[in-house]
């Protein structure tokens, strides 16, 4: 009995139940990704089809098997994909995402470096909608669904929102062409998106933000994002300028409005969460 009571112990401790739940969660994502893409392969299937699809059932794979792991290993249930309020978090989500982003862009229009070359077919966000949706699933559950949460429950809202967020910045510091203000940015986006969860204690609400700030800012607007390659949008554009406006290779993510729209969100959301006594306590101030 003791032995058992030992094994709990070391189970329920927050690094061992993150570690374990990061190992299971990417083999999924990775196993999910090469199922899928042997799969479509035998289908006659357009590439961008295939794609659309092999994003769809990775992201399913991904929400499904978080709920699996976090069922039986927390034994309760998982109410951080609860369908209740899911169009309103969706909706409000997306609306957030797309207007600081849009606010963001209007920043380097008024100051012209920001201009429209042409207007493309619809059928050209596609490849840009599935890699952003597969995007925002996976960051938003590996960050906020697991390290933010795990640590929240021992540590209280800000200091796991600090950590989670500054894990977030520096992985993307990883990524091509980033630089300090990009990474500030990125830390500061961390800070709105864990923001988002608190007050809604539900995953939609910042997954629908991550995916509509990264799909308006690419899809839409025809920018690069997170300094990867740019992708098939419905605008194409023109942007030249001072890097600290336009985010230079990096992507309008990467400027000074940017961390401030950012900061904005975060502080509204924090207040809002704060109203309505939604701030967790570290354990030793309970």
């Amino acid at each position: 009995m003791e032995t058992l009571t030992r094994k709990q112990k070391i189970f329920n401790f927050p690094v061992v139940k993150i570690l374990l739940a990061l190992l299971t969660f990417m083999a999924v994502v990775i196993i999910g990704q090469q199922i899928a893409a042997k799969l479509l392969a035998l289908t006659p299937l357009d590439k961008d089809y295939r794609n659309l699809l092999k994003g769809l059932f990775v992201s399913f794979s991904c929400i499904f098997s978080y709920i699996l792991f976090f069922k039986k290993y927390d034994k309760r249930t998982i109410t951080e994909f609860a369908t209740k309020g899911l169009a309103k978090n969706l909706l409000i989500g997306i609306s957030i995402g797309f207007i600081l982003q849009s606010c963001t862009i209007l920043v380097m229009y008024l100051n012209g470096n920001y201009s429209i070359v042409n207007i493309n077919p619809v059928s050209f966000i596609l490849i840009p909608f599935t890699i952003m949706f597969t995007v925002a699933i996976i960051e938003e559950i590996l960050v906020r669904g697991i390290i933010f949460r795990i640590v929240e429950e021992k540590l209280g809202s800000y200091i796991s929102l600090t950590i989670s967020s500054v894990l977030f910045g520096i992985l993307h510091l990883a990524n091509p062409h980033g630089t300090l203000i990009s990474g500030i940015c990125i830390t500061m986006a961390g800070f709105m998106l864990g923001a988002a969860f608190i007050f809604s204690r539900n995953l939609w609400f910042p997954i629908a933000l991550h995916f509509a700030w990264n799909f308006t800012q690419s899809g839409i607007y025809g920018a690069i994002t997170s300094g990867n390659e740019k992708t098939n949008s419905l605008l194409e554009a023109k942007i030249q300028g001072p890097e600290f406006i336009t985010g230079g290779e990096f992507g309008p993510e990467g400027s000074i409005q940017a961390i401030v729209f950012c900061a904005l969100g975060t502080i509204l959301l924090l207040a809002l969460s704060r109203k309505q006594n939604k701030i967790v306590k570290p354990y030793w101030k309970n």
